[in-house]
């Protein structure tokens, strides 16, 4: 049986020409060993790899592109640990940038201990929707998605948590038009990636299209943007993730679409436009 340091040294050697993170070649091995954290390959290097078999499997797979967190079926987003296969986009640091800023500037707009209404759109694996209730124990949470397959793996990961989210099938708004419902919050990471070169070939291989890339005839954004009066039960909070590149598209539509608003783009930790609140009077 060889020691995890001779298989990890041998992986990044295989791995090294076709762009393989020795960062995910730990986490695999970690997940294959039990251990809770990465970091634990290294203080067990000179143990046995029991399970070299489930290994070489899944070291193939990585060769060929695949994201690591869907060979293992598992992302971690802040401090939780989600599900996700290929139904879901893998949760990204901007995300976790999202629910941030959201928890550092919603005293702005409502005292966040009250029993606020929020919903969820495109919920993907449940990240922000799980996130948000951690954060706010007292928030009424609805998590939409178009896609059945990920509200099968949003549904897996909110009762892990044993969390209290309603979950519902429909594109953007629809199922609080259908039901009558009215929202003090909305929260979307939807589509926003308008140039394909911008996506690396992992992505554009195995995370769903739909998921991806904006169509500005069949926005989301236009279409919380236009709804948003008949969903407005008060105030309404709009926090948006968006693409670098869509603050002007976005500035017309609230125009289009809007009144009595303020609004506010905020960049990410990398310096370029990922946010958008829109606050509704």
């Amino acid at each position: 049986m060889p020691k995890i340091l001779d298989v990890y040294s041998k992986a990044i050697n295989e791995g090294k020409d076709k762009g393989v993170l020795s960062s995910d070649i730990r986490l695999l091995i970690a997940h294959d060993m039990g251990y809770s954290t990465p970091i634990e390959t290294l203080y067990h290097k000179d143990d046995e790899f029991t399970a070299i078999d489930e290994f070489n499997a899944q070291f193939a797979r990585l060769l060929k592109g695949e994201p690591v967190e869907y060979i293992i079926n598992e992302a971690t987003f802040l401090s939780y640990k989600l599900y996700v296969d290929n139904n879901v986009l893998i949760p990204r640091m901007e995300t976790q940038e999202l629910v941030a800023a959201i928890s550092e500037r919603i005293y702005d707009y409502f005292d966040p201990r009250n029993y606020l209404v929020c919903a969820d759109i495109g919920t993907g694996s449940g990240a922000i929707a799980i996130a948000l209730k951690g954060l706010f124990k007292n928030w009424l949470i609805t998590a939409t998605d178009i896609s059945q397959g990920a509200l099968d793996v949003a549904k897996k990961n909110i009762d892990n948590q044993g969390m209290r989210i309603v979950l519902k099938q429909g594109r953007s708004l629809e199922p609080f038009l259908k039901d009558g419902a009215k929202l003090d919050i909305i929260v979307s990471n939807p589509p926003y990636i308008l140039n394909k070169d911008d996506v690396q070939p992992s992505v554009k291989g195995f995370e769903p299209e739909s998921a991806l890339y904006l169509d500005k005839g069949n926005s989301v954004y236009e279409d919380i943007f236009s709804h948003a009066y008949d969903v407005k039960k008060g105030d309404l909070l709009i926090a948006l993730e968006i693409g670098y590149d869509l603050e002007d598209y976005l500035t017309d539509l609230m125009a289009k679409y809007l009144h009595d608003y303020d609004h506010l783009f905020l960049k990410d930790l990398n310096g370029l436009t990922r946010f958008l609140f829109v606050f509704l009077h």
